[in-house]
């Protein structure tokens, strides 16, 4: 299986000077090479652009300086960026053209398979980049033993920390996923509550109103000072750091989260949603883009294939709308927080309704049908139905009594505590 691990490093002033050189040269080789696509009607492939680099070496001497399979990531990173504008183009998306990247835009360069090599000198553990040197590294984690690492990215933060990201590639046997899963779970994720499971739990979304009120004070601040001045600099870097520590704080929150559904389950069912389509709707948009539901539906997705558990994404239509009890759709303004069906009577939170009905698709997605043995476990927590028939009954205790977790429980004390009293 493929992972990525992250690590922090402090390269000494003398190789500060030498990665953001050839940072900077990989930023000018990447508008180079867009600009000879932009001139040309029929776009080459990749391998015929990178088969040209020997060339421009002859002339252009600070290409010399880099290591080959940097420069060759860099032609890829643009082949990669105009098939991401290819495809959202062919999704119905208004785009337009790649721009050239400014300093500001271009800050990390990738070895892959070669020119990187991690190493212990006297005891300490350093980072040796081909044609640039040793970095003291923190490798606050080890690497797997049986791990390759496959390439390093390495990059540098607004904040002017310097990451390595190391995609490594471990052999191990993946779990294989249950013919019948038999702990199963389907999760609605929302604003007012982050997420709300068929297990009766409503966990609450990050409060980062403190937060935010810091960074709109720093922001409002660094438009005070001129622009380019040491103070501007000064400042630019502070609202950097507020903007790296929301980032931090809501990554930890969902990988914890993300985590629990994993491991503590069999079969996980979730929306597909299209976040971005989401986040660009008109109104309330700055929660919802910093819910970053994509980025947990990833997490958790990533997470499911490593612990062998079913992953499942249904269809998001009328989730809302739908009686999990009986099928019939009702129509619900956002405002209204509770579902009453008016055929069947049946009621529950709006969320934890939604809840069931994407277990319920995710079910019919993988063809679970369970035996008459099980159909006295179907008003356990676990919310197992004989079948799925059975699924939409008239349901009085179907739903358990909802247990609203916070945020900050799931944070302090590690994703399991939701399985956790109090």
């Amino acid at each position: 299986m493929q992972y990525n691990y992250k690590y922090r490093f402090d390269p000494p002033e003398a190789l500060t000077e030498t990665l953001l050189d050839h940072v900077d040269t990989c930023r000018q080789l990447y508008n180079h090479v867009l600009y000879l696509l932009n001139e040309t009607d029929d776009i080459p492939a990749r391998y015929e652009v990178q088969g040209q680099l020997p060339d421009l070496k002859t002339w252009w001497d600070d290409l010399g300086d880099v290591h080959s399979k940097v420069l060759q990531m860099v032609v890829k990173r643009v082949y990669d960026n105009l098939s991401t504008l290819k495809a959202q183009k062919e999704n119905g998306r208004a785009v337009g053209m790649l721009k050239w990247k400014p300093p500001r835009e271009y800050r990390s360069l990738t070895y892959n398979q070669s020119g990187f090599k991690l190493k212990n000198t006297s005891g300490r553990l350093v980072l040796w980049l081909s044609k640039i040197g040793e970095i003291p590294i923190h490798l606050h984690r080890d690497i797997p033993e049986n791990a390759t690492i496959k390439q390093v990215t390495v990059k540098r933060e607004p904040t002017g920390e310097w990451y390595a990201t190391f995609g490594i590639d471990v052999e191990e046997a993946t779990p294989e996923k249950p013919e019948t899963p038999e702990k199963v779970v389907g999760i609605d994720v929302g604003i007012l509550k982050y997420a709300h499971d068929t297990d009766g739990y409503a966990i609450e979304s990050l409060d980062f109103g403190d937060e935010r009120e810091r960074l709109e004070r720093a922001q409002r601040d660094l438009s005070r000072k001129e622009h380019g001045s040491a103070n501007w600099e000064k400042q630019r870097q502070v609202v950097a750091e507020r903007h790296a520590n929301l980032k931090r704080k809501r990554r930890d929150f969902l990988h914890k989260l993300s985590n629990y559904y994993a491991t503590e389950y069999d079969l996980v069912a979730v929306e597909d949603l299209d976040a971005k389509g989401v986040v660009e709707l008109p109104g309330n948009s700055r929660n919802r883009a910093g819910a970053a539901w994509g980025t947990f539906l990833r997490m958790l997705e990533y997470k499911c294939e490593r612990e062998g558990t079913h992953f499942v994404s249904v269809d998001p239509k009328d989730t809302t709308k739908e009686c999990a009890s009986c099928g019939v759709k009702t129509d619900k303004p956002l405002w209204v927080r509770e579902h009453s069906c008016p055929a069947c009577g049946f009621e529950a939170d709006r969320d934890a309704n939604a809840a069931w009905n994407i277990l319920s698709r995710g079910l019919e997605d993988v063809g679970v049908v369970y035996s008459e043995s099980t159909s006295s476990e179907s008003e356990d927590s676990d919310g197992l139905r004989k079948s799925l028939s059975d699924f939409r009954t008239p349901v009085e205790t179907a739903l358990p009594v909802d247990t609203v977790v916070s945020a900050k429980r799931v944070v302090e004390t590690g994703s399991p505590t939701l399985l956790a009293p109090g």
